[in-house]
């Protein structure tokens, strides 16, 4: 899974080391002496990348860049290198989404496979994001009758209660049924459920998708 990788650490002879040893795994690479650098030039996250961030670097901290970049709403996957490894850092940094971290000096077969499975669960996020985008353009082609129909639909109710809570016939109710199935391209009652799940639509704080 060839991808970038943004190695942040103030040693020079680390960062060169680290490039050589990605670069013949066929990495791309772009280096950071500081946590600034690197939110100054603030990396797209919408292709594989990864991030090797040291723990003890000099100005920002690599926990501190962690949050900063969780404040700007980035999905970039991080994984932490460290010569200092404590627990308390470690439990810290893996509660706010590091997706490992590794003591130096760190093996090429260890540091290949965590910047692979940062990678894999990254485009897994992508994957359901891009699946949710896709079905909340679907809620929004239904009319607001359809999409009342729906949202009684998936909480269970059968067509006689649907037409007698938005006062209209059954016949009407099972012609707006179709058109929800039809529009939000399921087959099953069990499929529609799953997509208001999905929603958040079940969810009694939250009554509609975002």
């Amino acid at each position: 899974m060839p991808g970038l990788i943004h190695v942040v650490d103030d040693d020079a002879s680390f960062r060169t080391a680290m490039e050589r040893r990605l670069k013949l795994a066929g990495y791309d690479v772009k280096s950071y002496a500081s946590a600034q650098d690197l939110l100054d030039l603030l990396p797209d996250d919408e292709k594989p990348a990864c991030v090797l961030l040291d723990v003890r670097i000099p100005g920002l901290t690599g926990p501190q860049l962690q949050a900063r970049l969780l404040e700007l709403g980035s999905t970039l996957p991080i994984v932490f290198l460290t010569g200092h490894a404590d627990t308390p850092t470690t439990v810290r940094a893996i509660k706010a989404g590091a997706e490992d971290f590794l003591t130096k000096p760190v093996s090429s077969e260890e540091l290949i496979d965590a910047i692979e499975r940062a990678m894999a669960r990254q485009e897994a996020v992508r994957s359901r994001h891009r699946k949710l985008d896709s079905l909340r353009t679907l809620v929004a082609s239904l009319t607001p009758r359809e999409r009342q129909v729906f949202e009684l639909i998936v909480r269970g109710k059968i067509n006689k209660q649907i037409a007698y809570e938005l006062g209209t016939t059954e016949r009407t109710v099972k012609a707006h049924r179709h058109q929800v199935m039809e529009k939000m391209e399921v087959r099953s009652f069990a499929e529609l459920v799953s997509v208001a799940e999905r929603l958040g639509m079940l969810d009694p704080n939250n009554n509609s998708p975002n």
